[in-house]
């Protein structure tokens, strides 16, 4: 008897992306399985790929190509494209602007986004009227600071000067001028972010993500006290009561920095909740616009996963939505990762890549050969 069988995995970081994945996956499973019905639907969570799942998923989904600032001193400059949809909403990726593999080595204090805040003009020159800004995967921790200053912020040192790009810059910030910024579309600008952190402390976007950007200990102390310079500076610039849902007393500019998703992308979540965007789940946006709910309808199992699963992989990211939709729908849900290092009971069956390739070397120089691997092991299980 045939099965139904929907892939509707995320990117693998650095490795391979969602399309990619699932097409593997899919090949590796009908290898074991031919006689089976099966559905791609790749996923993306806010960070890398969500313009290609908007754009496969999208019909009249219009890329427009464009060239952007480099990410970073001694970058080259990006060249990058934002999606223009139908009904006037642009669809702009911070990863593909200036993610974290564009920038190489690492520059955690000196990496920026000023290439994302150029997309997001072009966008608004370009007269769009809805903004969704994928957020994810950056290489900086400059509080999105390089975007909003595209934009027409000011960020200025104690002689009123501008400050450098980048972290580094936010050590002199003295005051911060958002009187000049952009206004937004008529349709608003709706952030989709991948995670709930806020900007600082313990699960804050230097403490968590700062590593992943090549932070030893002590630069991610710099990263914080920078951050808290900034959004002590934006609290000053933020006129009162400027912040839905603060709690009594609280300035708003502390408001947001403990928003959930504040300190998304390096802290640039903080930055266009100042500009006046939204927040929004990321995962659940784009299930939306890649059908994935029709598409679970009558399967028999989805197949999720990602380049690593692990505590952060709970917080708004592209499986645990793929898992609710499943659960929703009575669907079982397998799920495949580069590695896994967090409790993985809830899925029917998972499957590693390290496990498979007998290392995470080995997984990651041909990811493709392990997804398929994988698919095939989880059409016998």
């Amino acid at each position: 008897m045939s099965r139904r069988v929907v892939f509707a995995p995320d990117s693998f970081k650095g490795t391979v992306d969602a399309a990619d994945a699932a097409a593997a996956l899919a090949r590796g499973w009908r290898s074991a399985s031919p006689g089976d019905d099966l559905v791609q639907r790749p996923m993306a969570d806010g960070g890398e790929g969500t313009l290609d799942a908007f754009a496969a998923s999208v019909p009249g989904a219009e890329r427009v190509a464009l060239t952007v600032a480099p990410p970073a001193p001694g970058s080259r400059a990006v060249g990058t494209s934002w999606l223009r949809l139908p009904d006037g909403t642009a669809v702009v990726e911070l990863a593909a602007t200036c993610g974290l593999g564009l920038v190489d080595p690492l520059q955690p204090l000196d990496a920026h986004t000023s290439g994302f805040g150029e997309a997001i003009a072009a966008a608004l020159d370009a007269g769009a009227t809805r903004l969704l800004l994928g957020l994810g995967g950056s290489a900086s921790s400059d509080g999105g600071t390089g975007a909003l200053a595209v934009l027409g912020a000011r960020f200025l040192d104690g002689d009123g000067r501008p400050v450098l790009l980048g972290s580094r810059g936010l050590a002199s910030v003295a005051s911060v001028d958002l009187s000049g910024l952009r206004a937004l579309p008529p349709g608003g600008v709706l952030i989709l972010g991948d995670v709930t952190n806020p900007l600082l402390g313990p699960l804050g976007a230097a403490a968590v993500f700062g590593p992943q950007k090549g932070a030893d200990p002590a630069t991610v102390e710099v990263l914080e006290a920078n951050l808290a310079r900034l959004a002590d500076a934006v609290a000053a610039a933020l006129p009162a009561g400027s912040s839905d849902g603060a709690a009594p007393g609280a300035s708003p500019g502390a408001a947001l920095a403990s928003a959930p998703g504040a300190g998304a992308a390096g802290g640039t979540g903080f930055g266009l909740l100042a500009w006046g965007a939204s927040m929004g789940a990321g995962a659940r946006l784009v299930a939306e616009a890649v059908g994935l709910a029709d598409a679970l309808a009558g399967a028999d199992l989805v197949v999720t996963g990602e380049g690593r699963f692990d505590g952060q992989s709970e917080a708004g990211k592209a499986p645990t939505e793929v898992a609710a939709l499943a659960r929703a729908a009575g669907v079982p849900v397998a799920l495949v990762a580069g590695s896994i290092t967090a409790d993985a009971s809830a899925f029917s069956a998972s499957a590693s890549l390290t496990d498979l390739a007998g290392s995470g070397a080995a997984a990651m120089a041909d990811p493709a050969r392990w997804l398929e691997a994988a698919g095939a092991a989880l059409a016998c299980s």
